[in-house]
């Protein structure tokens, strides 16, 4: 296994242009060392001493642009390498130092050469990674790796630099590239794995003409705009794009793009669980726009379809790395509106490769079925959740009859309720995904926020409290009952005449999410009830009029009075709606069915 992971990251390199390495002798680092020295492409210059290696590497680099590899086995060795890597990082030289580790159980434990070389150069490099032990569940990114640590040192956030790559490895060190299942097949026609493009101001227009030209975005093909958080927040260079494209928009609502129009697609997380449609519309191009959505769905079939071929580009400005299936072909460092009207140009200038051969995109099939999968969708969750007044099939018009509002509908019933010019913080777990799951398009959207960087539940009140301070209209914010106590601190600042906030508590007693997850289904219920359910035992209501906010309780109220709270408590100060709702359990059975008969008629419009 190991043998197989040195082999792969030392062809990815060559793919990626490197061709040197400077290789000092040591034992851990054998299974790289041999891997270099068998590929003919790679150039393997052999120094003594460690210093002298990283120097020699750092000239490379400074005479040809492109960084080299400096290795060198684990302790003392690697760091030899400081000088010449903190050169490296003031210079702005591309280097990739290689250092060999001990695996974990070797580490402080007195085992010969073994020094911490956690972070060893601290912040002179523009990337540091420790991948671990190489092992079968990781083959799949062994690759990306590659490709992401020549990236980081051609063009890291301060510019080129050095980058520190930790590897450990086990005894034996040498051994069959062909053991584990070899060397991951590399990208068709030789490129790396990964390609990194700058449209900037200036070169943004040759960036979007490229990509038109080599057959990546391309009116020609089946393809798919995927527009999440940092979208750039003008719905309309997307929609042009779209439909010069004649793509769908699976638009995630914090990208501003939940808008009524012919290439919205909003209820994409139902209509991919319709199974004979997921298999027949997976797209050949991915065009990423702002992050990802948090759909487990959305992306377990965006990551099918690249696995199965498909294209994908990435468009996000700065020099964020979103791609942890690692697989992402193109990433470009753009506003994504701006990129997107480079696009149009370019596709303007002329035909895309393959748009004479692909008739059932250019008659409007590939958009059409998109669209006919969309109504109905929107049409069932519309009339279930009550936001429509369509007539929903004779077999689901009971809906659910249990009392009070759900989940779903709380979010949905959310959304469509908000004033324009308003700002909705979301929490994560739950309340995020049936968002996402169930808001429908609406000419005025708010703005959606969410903490979706590490998310967590915690700071969620604190957050808001912080957006309304920083919002001209009002703000809400929507988080669960866990999410609330965490942070129910933050209530101590703003009662009164405080920021202009309404707390929407969805309060399904504990931690509605681990009731989607496997411990509800593998343990006995007080165990799960204790581990991860954790009802708590405090009243919100009574918490938050302890700390002097104004609270309506909507225990079992129905959706009209939540609309008329909502209408009577937005852009009115402080407080706080708790809406009590379906036990956890029944939550998930409410999830079911909806979604359950969102893929029954989308799959029944196939004919």
């Amino acid at each position: 296994m190991q043998a197989a992971f040195a082999a792969t990251l030392v062809d990815e390199w060559v793919r990626c242009g490197v061709v040197h390495a400077v290789v000092c002798p040591g034992s851990r680092s054998a299974p790289l060392a041999v891997a270099l020295a068998d590929h003919p492409a790679m150039a393997v210059h052999v120094r003594l001493d460690e210093r002298s290696a990283a120097f020699t590497a750092l000239g490379i680099g400074r005479a040809t642009g492109s960084p080299a590899l400096v290795v060198t086995t684990s302790g003392t060795a690697a760091a030899e390498l400081h000088p010449a890597v903190v050169e490296a990082h003031h210079g702005q030289v591309p280097l990739i130092a290689c250092t060999a580790d001990r695996p974990p159980e070797l580490r402080d434990v007195g085992a010969p050469q073994a020094i911490d070389q956690t972070h060893l150069f601290g912040p002179s490099v523009r990337w540091f990674v420790d991948p671990g032990v190489p092992d079968r569940a990781a083959r799949s990114s062994w690759r990306s790796l590659a490709a992401r640590v020549v990236e980081a040192a051609r063009s890291g956030g301060e510019g080129p630099g050095p980058v520190h790559l930790n590897l450990s490895f086990r005894e034996p060190l040498l051994g069959d590239v062909s053991a584990g299942g070899g060397v991951p097949p590399p990208r068709p026609g030789g490129g790396p794995w990964h390609r990194v493009r700058t449209a900037t101001s200036s070169g943004g227009a040759e960036v979007a003409r490229a990509l038109v030209t080599n057959g990546m975005i391309g009116a020609g093909q089946r393809g798919l705009i995927v527009a999440g958080a940092g979208c750039g927040g003008d719905p309309e260079p997307v929609l042009s794009l779209a439909s010069a494209l004649g793509w769908p928009v699976l638009a995630e609502p914090r990208s501003g793009l939940r808008v009524p129009g012919a290439t919205i697609v909003a209820l994409a997380d139902g209509i991919l669980r319709a199974p004979a449609f997921a298999a027949l519309h997976r797209p050949e191009a991915i065009l990423h726009l702002g992050g990802r959505w948090v759909s487990k769905v959305v992306n377990g079939f965006l990551s099918e379809a690249v696995r199965g071929g498909a294209r994908s580009v990435m468009v996000q400005p700065g020099a964020g790395w979103d791609d942890p299936e690692h697989e992402v072909d193109e990433f470009v460092r753009a506003d994504p509106s701006s990129f997107c009207r480079q696009v149009v140009a370019a596709l303007a200038e002329g035909s895309s490769p393959g748009a004479e051969t692909r008739g059932d995109n250019r008659s409007g099939q590939w958009m059409g079925q998109w669209t006919e999968a969309e109504r109905r969708a929107r049409t069932l969750v519309g009339g279930w959740l009550g936001t429509s007044t369509s007539t929903l099939p004779s077999q689901l018009s009971s809906a659910d009859p249990h009392d009070g509002v759900t989940e779903p509908e709380l979010a949905h019933r959310l959304f469509a309720a908000l004033p324009g010019g308003s700002t909705l913080v979301v929490s994560s777990s739950m309340p995020v995904r049936d968002l996402e799951s169930f808001g429908l398009p609406r000419s005025d959207p708010p703005r959606v926020v969410a903490n979706r960087g590490a998310n967590g539940i915690d700071g969620v009140v604190s957050t808001a409290l912080g957006v309304a301070l920083g919002s001209p209209g009002p703000t809400v914010v929507l988080l669960g009952d866990l999410a609330f106590l965490h942070d129910v601190s933050a209530l101590l600042c703003a009662s009164g005449a405080g920021p202009d906030l309404t707390v929407v508590v969805a309060d399904n007693g504990g931690g509605g999410i681990f009731s989607f997850l496997p411990p509800a289904t593998a343990l006995e219920v007080p165990v799960f009830e204790r581990l991860f359910g954790t009802p708590p035992a405090t009243d919100v209501a009574r918490v938050a009029e302890g700390f002097g906010w104004v609270v309506d309780d909507l225990a079992g109220a129905s959706a009209d009075q939540l609309e008329l709270v909502l209408h009577q408590r937005i852009g009115r100060g402080p407080s706080v709606i708790r809406v009590g709702l379906p036990d956890r359990a029944e939550n998930v059975a409410i999830h079911r069915r909806i979604n359950e008969a969102v893929a029954r008629v989308v799959d029944e419009g196939l004919g």
